[in-house]
Formats: C-alpha cells, structure tokens, sequence
C-alpha cells in the first residue's frame, strides 16, 4: 500500500497574497518596486519544511523536497518525447511555487470533451474539475511558438493569469496541447450579457483592479501581452487574463513582417497599426478600449466594418464612444488610457495604483463619504440601475449585434502608411 504523504509544512502568519517583482533589465528603479513585500520576506513568510527544515521558497512549498520528488518520478511517466519531457521536468525541478510546474497528463484522463472552438476543448473530470485543451496547429511537430507560450504561464505571477496546468495530446490528431484552468462565465463579453443582476461601478472596479494587477505582473516579468482584448479577460466570479500565445520580452528587437501584424483592430494601438514596435504603453491603450467596454457594455466599432478605413481613423484618433452616464474620474482614465501619444499614457504602476487607491476608498465606509470616486459612483450606479431595470432583455441582446464584418478574433491585418493624428 503506497504510503501517505506526510504534511510538512507549519502553519505561518502574515500570510502574502500577491507579490510582483520585475526581471526586466530595462525597467526604471520605479517599475521594479515590489508591491507587497520583497521576495526575501516572501521567503521567510511562508512557512517552515518540515522535512528539511528551510525556509519555504513559494506558498506552502519547499523547492528542493519537492524538486526530489519529482525526479524520483520522471521514471514513472513519459510524453513520448524527449524535448517535452525535458521541458515538464525542468519545470518541476525549478518550481518555486506551487502553481510553477507542469505535468503531463495522458489524453484518456479526460472525460466528455466538447468542441468549443478553433484552439480550445473542453474536458470534465473526477469531481467535476472543468478544463481547457489549447492545441496549436502542427504542435504535433514541437514548435518553439507552443513552448514559448507555455513559457510565459510559468515566467509571471499567476494571480490574475490563467493557470496552465501541463501538457496531453490528442492520440488521433497528434496534436499536443496545454491544459488551462476553465472559466465557466466566459469572457468579459459573455460576462456582461449573461449577467442579470446591475454590477456597479464599484464592483467594476474592484475587477479592474485586478486585471490591471494581472497586466502589471505580466509587465514586471518584463513582457507584453500583445493581443490584450476582451475576449482575453476571462471570468468565473473574478477575471483573469488568458492566452500569452503572443507575450513576449518588452525589451525584444522586433520588426513588423511584410504579412502584417495580428491582433483585434479595435484594441490595437494606433503606432502599432503604423508598424511600430509594440511596448508596454500599447497594452495600456488595449487595456483602455477594454475598460471603456466594460463601463458601457457596448462593444468597440461594432456597427462598421473592421477594415482599412477604421484603422486610419484610429490613427487620426476615432475612439469609441464614452457614455455620459459613467463617473468623470473613470472617463478622464479611459482618455488617458488610450491617448494617441505614448508619454501621456499611464504606466501599468501608475494604472494600478489609482484603481486601488479607488477601490480601498470605495470599500472605507467610515471615509468614503468624502471620496470623489464613491460620489461620482453612486450618482452614477442611481442611473445605471433604472436603465438596466428599464432594458428587457430582448434590447439587451439587441446591443451585443455586431456588424457582419465587425471581426473580434485575432487575425493577420496588413495596413500601409497609415496616417498620424
């Protein structure tokens, strides 16, 4: 009978949530400031082996105990390929953190898989356990493009990020895949229209807060997202950022390819649809479109088509409609969000920051009163709510209709000489 793992860890106090630190070279001494503790005290935190007796180097984890087990293992399974077998054993022997290392788990553990779309299934197993299988086409010829992505799940903090648990493949297509952490709400899209309760304005911010957190984690691990959209903000009850299949060094020498660029025209910075290198500042810009959809639960140019003609009056600065009914504060951060000029967008620091100033003040109900975010907020959710109690839900569909060439999926966009604003 195998025998049960002993519990080797004490219980601790002053137990850390989120910490972010940057690795990136080329960050000002500002942007790699930790936010909650350095990683030295994060260390000493959580907790005590107690096997070897050090200090634990992740939540609830000892590095080099667990490192033992899993090679101890490596005997035990196989993907049936060396390059991903080296890539998953390296992960568990390097872990730091107990959402830091992959497995391989064998297709036939899934159970009633369901289409849901081109690179994405959806699996049920024991206990109820939703998933997603990503595949990428030809991964079944390892691609540098799958291990990058896969990469990246391991390289940032995963608070606010989807968790990539490993790697199957599909015995029929030989396709490999990752396992991701499954979002039963969809995306933010999906969120607003299935919701049928009001969200105000200051439940909206506290998930702002968050994805805004989950940007910076990215920006700290010194990368950028790429194809920030909304259909990439996934929900359950809280949101979380998915698909890094594009994230990649912030600092990485790039040149736009005579094919074009990929991304969702409507989230797309303005210098990026130019041809110019794509930075931090770009993200942002997504992150405002994204943030005004939110706000006013109407999609991005959804009633024209997405050709040419928009991206060259995005570049002379069309941007979607702010509706009137949103507090002033949020309205002046979406502008500055997604400003033509790349000096005067916030940084990913500064964007968290005034989002939890907002939502810490929002939540003090002793000083609130005195807040002008929670003012503006509250006049605003008095009109929200007769609005949304006065929408039937026939005309709350009828919002979400999208021009027949209104396309919201990454795709190839080849744009020449476009003009500046």
């Amino acid at each position: 009978m195998e025998e049960k793992p002993k519990n080797l860890w004490k219980d601790v106090y002053n137990y850390q949530s989120h910490v972010t630190v940057s690795t990136s070279e080329s960050e000002d001494v500002d942007e790699r400031e930790v936010y909650m503790e350095d990683l030295e005290k994060r260390k000493q935190v959580y907790g005590i082996c107690g096997e070897c007796k050090e200090p634990g180097t992740g939540e609830y984890w000892c590095q080099s105990c667990n490192a033992k087990r899993f090679k101890d293992n490596f005997k035990n399974w196989t993907s049936g390929n060396k390059i991903i077998d080296e890539f998953i054993q390296q992960s568990q022997l390097n872990a730091v953190h107990i959402k830091k290392f992959l497995e391989w788990i064998p297709f036939e553990k899934f159970q009633n898989i369901t289409y849901i779309a081109e690179g994405g299934f959806e699996w049920i197993r024991v206990k109820n356990c939703k998933c997603v299988l990503k595949s990428l086409k030809n991964s079944s010829n390892i691609s540098s493009d799958f291990l990058n992505e896969i990469k990246s799940y391991l390289q940032i903090y995963l608070v606010d990020i989807i968790e990539c648990y490993g790697i199957t493949q599909d015995p029929n297509t030989r396709e490999y895949m990752m396992v991701l952490y499954y979002c039963h709400n969809g995306d933010l899209r999906n969120y607003l229209n299935i919701s049928e309760d009001y969200i105000t304005y200051g439940e909206k911010i506290v998930k702002l807060r968050q994805i805004a957190r989950g940007l910076l984690d990215i920006h700290n691990a010194g990368k950028v997202h790429k194809d920030f959209h909304s259909g990439n903000i996934l929900f359950t009850g809280v949101p979380f950022i998915s698909d890094l299949g594009m994230c990649q060094p912030a600092n990485k020498e790039q040149t736009v390819k005579e094919e074009g660029i990929y991304g969702v025209l409507p989230y797309m910075a303005p210098e990026v649809l130019r041809g110019h290198q794509y930075t931090k500042a770009a993200d942002i810009y997504s992150f405002g479109i994204m943030m005004n959809e939110f706000h006013s639960e109407e999609i991005p140019f959804n009633d024209i088509p997405h050709d040419e003609f928009l991206a060259m009056k995005i570049c002379k600065g069309l941007r979607p409609k702010i509706s009137e009914d949103i507090p002033k504060l949020l309205a002046d951060l979406i502008m500055k969000c997604w400003d033509a000029e790349i000096k005067n967008r916030p940084t990913t620091k500064v964007l968290f920051k005034i989002l939890d100033k907002w939502n810490n003040e929002i939540n003090d109900r002793e000083n609130r009163q005195n807040s002008e975010i929670y003012s503006q907020a509250i006049e605003c959710d008095k009109i929200g709510e007769k609005n949304f109690e006065n929408r039937s839900n026939e005309n709350k569909s009828k919002n979400f209709q999208t021009h027949p060439q209104a396309i919201y999926t990454s795709r190839l966009l080849n744009y020449k000489n476009l003009p500046k604003q």
